[in-house]
């Protein structure tokens, strides 16, 4: 087309609601099913408003056979006196069929509100084959019908109306718009609860036909009435359910936000100790999947929070926390509620407003503090947590640095392991015995279809007070993380873990219990998901081997072998006691007999309590890390408690 071909006649200007009809993924995102409920949304939104507002008490949502979608409240009810401008229609006409119209743009009728653009109820009304509106204001009922956002109808008077107050609208989307048209009930339902958590005053009565709950097979009911005096709380606790948690109690409240009259913030939160975190966050009640502002305000409060407790505590290791350390592991809900909110795009999935960072994080911050303040072994607890995933980060980030090996290359297996032949690793198991002695007793008392023997030279590294690069070049760990197989860091993969259990075997003398810490120290800082998930035990060797005749008991220390020699002989007769040098000097039938057969042995499981988590990290960093003067302390205090000394 040429230049003079292009002229004013060209220009097409699109009157009232044309340019949503034509358009529809400019003002709510498209025509897929998530754009069809964001009708349902917007008019629960301002019905929403009212409530929050304290003008209703209550809404009904009810999903009728035909696909008609009502949605009613008992607030003031639309004004349809005439509206100053366009006199000859009334305001209700105004704001069902005019874009950017409403009551929320001068400040005075709402004070908070879902969304300020204006054309949420008109962008509904273009969409809709049909709406029908009633508003029961002023002990008078008035009607109004429209059709794909045009009236039909005039307001009607119908008359008067007592104890009724509120708007109801009616309306069915339409099918030329959207490829399907009718609205799910699972979908709705969940909206409308949400909703109900997020404004504790509210009761949402919910209803749908039965007949479209045909062929659903989650547990939507027909009717309910949803009412959560607790809120955010009480959303948090059923999603999490019974999941395991680092805090067995949710932190929630809420609180006004500084220098703002009519805001407020509300918020639950909870660290999984396992599984996938998640933040759920809302402005105005208006869900913004996509965070913003206030998000960013909730991870500054948190973050710094954990890292000023660290400080107070003394705890260097808090300064290392990142966002993504203290944050990752959360199920939370954060609702905010401010004057004027911007989000980005009509369907506010992001919250943008500047000033939403500074009054969230201020308002949050403070009431963190006194949380974690109010209930120190808690607040321990929880930042020798975020403490662990911090070092974890880091272990994997150098484990990443390190050059890593051909994918193609079989795997290596050290030459000093002797291997199981069984492959399934459940039903495998490992033994870490200490030195070529006992390894040698060992392989010859163990099944050599599930047992496999890893002897290890003297005492290991303790990775506590150790370097990355003294870990990484130690021998004796790397033939260790080679024969399980799982590797470390971010190539940990427990899948790959080549045995189910895995039972560090020592003497059961001083020297003995000195490797065991050793070893339990490299698993709790190195391999935490391997003692997390039970894979790591300690076997019970006998120290005594009492003999009488043919009769031979075992005991396992000094208190139970006078106590066997009391319960197992009889008195005045001759008991031989010999004591067992260490595994190595154990005949293989009797390191069989009384240790490694499943039938006969006991094992102790290596668990880390979480509730017990900051004690546990403090035990270990006092007895195994870099400062001696811990030692010393924890020496001190405990001197006086010790019974035995085996010297």
């Amino acid at each position: 087309m040429g230049a003079d071909d292009y002229s004013a006649k060209d220009i097409e200007v699109l009157e009232g609601l044309e340019p949503v009809r034509r358009r529809p993924g400019m003002y709510i995102g498209g025509t897929d099913e998530i754009s069809l409920h964001h009708l349902a949304a917007e008019i629960l939104d301002n019905a929403m408003d009212e409530a929050v507002a304290g003008h209703a008490s209550f809404i009904e949502v009810t999903l009728e056979e035909s696909g008609f979608l009502v949605v009613r409240d008992n607030g003031r009810g639309i004004p349809v006196d005439p509206h100053p401008k366009f006199k000859n229609l009334s305001a209700l006409e105004v704001i069902l069929t005019t874009l950017h119209s409403g009551g929320k743009f001068g400040g005075k009728a709402y004070a908070t509100s879902g969304g300020l653009h204006g054309v949420g109820s008109s962008v509904v009304n273009a969409l809709s084959e049909s709406m029908e509106v009633e508003v029961a204001r002023d002990r008078t009922l008035y009607k109004q019908n429209f059709a794909r956002g045009v009236p039909v109808t005039k307001l009607i008077n119908a008359g008067p109306v007592h104890n009724r107050r509120g708007t109801s609208i009616r309306f069915r989307p339409d099918a030329t718009v959207f490829a399907n048209p009718r609205f799910q009930p699972p979908r709705l339902y969940k909206l409308c609860r949400s909703k109900a958590y997020l404004f504790r005053g509210v009761e949402i009565r919910w209803s749908c036909d039965p007949a479209l709950l045909k062929g659903i097979k989650d547990d939507t009911p027909a009717e309910a009435v949803l009412h959560f005096p607790g809120g955010l709380r009480d959303s948090l606790e059923a999603d999490i359910g019974a999941a395991p948690r680092v805090l067995p109690a949710i932190w929630s409240g809420e609180a006004a936000l500084p220098g703002e009259a009519t805001g407020k913030l509300e918020w639950a939160v909870s660290w999984l100790d396992e599984g996938e975190g998640f933040l759920d966050s809302y402005c105005n009640t208006v869900p913004t999947p996509q965070g913003g502002t206030h998000e960013t305000g909730f991870r500054a409060a948190l973050v710094k929070g954990l890292r000023a407790w660290g400080e107070q505590r003394g705890n260097k290791r808090a300064a290392q926390i990142t966002a993504d350390d203290a944050l990752d592991p959360i199920a939370a809900k954060l609702s905010l509620f401010i004057r004027e909110p911007q989000f980005q795009g009509q369907t506010k999935e992001k919250l943008t407003n500047g000033e939403a960072t500074r009054l969230t994080e201020t308002a949050l911050r403070d009431r963190f503090d006194h949380f974690l303040a109010g209930d120190p072994a808690s607040a321990d607890n929880l930042l020798a947590f975020v403490i662990e995933r911090a070092e974890e980060r880091i272990r994997r980030k150098e484990a990443k640095d390190t050059p890593r090996k051909s994918a193609t290359r079989r795997l290596r297996l050290p030459g000093k392991l002797t291997d199981c032949t069984r492959e399934n690793a459940a039903e495998t198991e490992i033994f870490l015995v200490e030195g070529d002695s006992a390894g040698g007793s060992a392989k010859q008392a163990r099944n050599r279809e599930t047992q496999a023997v890893l002897p290890l030279r003297g005492k290991i590294l303790n990775v506590a007070s150790a370097s990355a690069d003294k870990l990484r070049q130690n021998q004796e760990l790397k033939d260790l993380i080679e024969a399980l197989g799982c590797g470390v860091g971010d190539r940990f993969d427990r899948a790959r873990l080549r045995y189910g259990r895995v039972i560090i075997m020592t003497d059961a003398d001083v020297d003995g219990a000195h490797i065991a810490s050793l070893l339990m120290t490299f698993f709790y800082r190195e391999l935490p998901e391997l003692v997390r998930y039970g894979h790591v035990y300690l076997a019970q060797p006998p120290l005594y081997r009492l003999t009488q005749g043919a009769k031979s008991v075992y005991a396992m220390n000094d208190a139970d072998r006078e106590r066997k020699m009391k319960s197992q002989f009889k008195a005045g007769t001759k008991v031989e006691v010999s004591r067992f040098k260490g595994l190595g000097e154990m005949p293989p039938s009797q390191l069989k007999e009384t240790t490694m057969d499943p039938a006969k042995r006991t094992l102790l499981k290596v668990v880390a309590a979480p509730e017990e988590r900051a004690a546990t990290a403090a035990l270990v960093e006092s007895l195994m890390g870099r400062r001696p003067e811990l030692r010393f302390q924890f020496i001190q205090e405990h001197a006086k408690s010790v019974e035995e000394l085996d010297v």
